[in-house]
């Protein structure tokens, strides 16, 4: 009877655990765990739309350890969907308006962000214009959408600095949703195939996992934001998926 009840006990424990890790590392925007389509973070920055709150606004700086600049794009708030970006600069939709971007020049220099930002639009000539959804990117690497002109991919790669690659995740051409990627790992959509995670390791160098966000939804990008600090996941992801990215990200 003892060692049943040891075991009951260790299993409250553990989802003791769980609950406590989900509250401190799960939220939402406007009520939505989608979190992913309306914020951008990078290693020194995090993009929030200009009207959450200032409590989840420095609950999430604070989980990420990055300044937060409040902004629109384009005058929307779909932040994660409409730009991209890494340490050394954004790709925004060509139809995000000069305002906004000076807005986010000045505001990340006053926070004391180390470096200048370089912000550039997409080409207006390219078809596509929701630059978060197409662009995966880290400090070195970024995969794009198959069908971005070249003049994109020349965007992308002088406004990140980083060698840039066509490609699939999960037969899904929004790469930006269907993965996330850091400087130390990255977690991909849960039906990408082999050839398409060997790819993944082969050109950001890193250790590649499949997982889901938000109780099985397989669009990582959607509802994870994550740097080599912290994460930060949609409210209705598992405590079984939380444990996923940080094994994934390297906080295992």
């Amino acid at each position: 009877m003892a060692k049943i009840k040891k075991v009951g006990l260790q299993s409250e424990r553990d989802r003791d655990r769980q609950r406590q890790s989900r509250r401190t590392f799960t939220f939402d925007v406007d009520g939505s765990p989608y979190i992913g389509i309306y914020a951008l973070c990078t290693e020194s920055l995090l993009l929030l739309p200009a009207h959450v709150s200032d409590r989840l606004a420095e609950e999430l700086g604070q989980v990420l350890k990055v300044k937060v600049i409040r902004t629109y794009i384009a005058e929307m708030p779909l932040i994660g969907c409409l730009a991209a970006g890494n340490s050394k600069g954004l790709v925004v939709s060509q139809y995000t308006l000069e305002r906004e971007i000076e807005h986010i020049r000045s505001v990340a220099k006053a926070e004391g962000v180390e470096c200048e930002i370089k912000i550039r639009r997409l080409p207006v000539e390219e078809k596509m214009t929701a630059a978060g959804n197409i662009i995966l990117a880290n400090d070195s690497t970024a995969l794009v959408h198959p069908g971005l002109s070249n003049e994109a991919i020349e965007v992308i790669r002088e406004t990140l600095d980083v060698d840039v690659y066509r490609g699939e995740i999960g037969g899904l051409r929004t790469v930006g949703m269907a993965a996330v990627v850091t400087n130390r790992g990255v977690l991909a959509h849960k039906d990408a195939t082999r050839a398409e995670l060997s790819y993944l390791e082969e050109i950001f160098k890193l250790p590649v996992e499949i997982g889901s966000v938000n109780f099985g939804v397989p669009l990582i990008g959607a509802a994870l934001l994550a740097n080599t600090k912290g994460y930060a996941a949609g409210y209705e992801t598992t405590g079984v998926e939380l444990g996923r990215i940080e094994d994934a990200l390297g906080f295992g």
